[in-house]
């Protein structure tokens, strides 16, 4: 993100299906409300799982950026 540097990255790039997801999620439980967190993942099913999980939850979606071959997902912890 331009304009938003990540508070933490969580690289997850070489996990599978749900493990980008339950790194993040993982991360959350131990994040301060407002910590953006960067999810980096190779895993195509992320850019599906992670909004459908925000969604029950309430943290924000900030941005999916498509990163050449892996994508970096943005999320506010509430």
């Amino acid at each position: 993100m331009a304009d938003m540097e990540p508070d933490e990255t969580v690289d997850s790039r070489d996990s599978a299906c749900p493990g980008p997801l339950m790194d993040l999620v993982g991360r959350i439980k131990k994040s301060d409300p407002g910590t953006v967190l960067e999810l980096l993942t190779s895993d195509e099913g992320s850019k599906k799982d992670v909004p459908d999980w925000l969604e029950n939850t309430r943290h924000d979606l900030l941005e999916i950026e498509d990163q050449n071959g892996h994508w970096a997902i943005y999320v506010k912890v509430n």
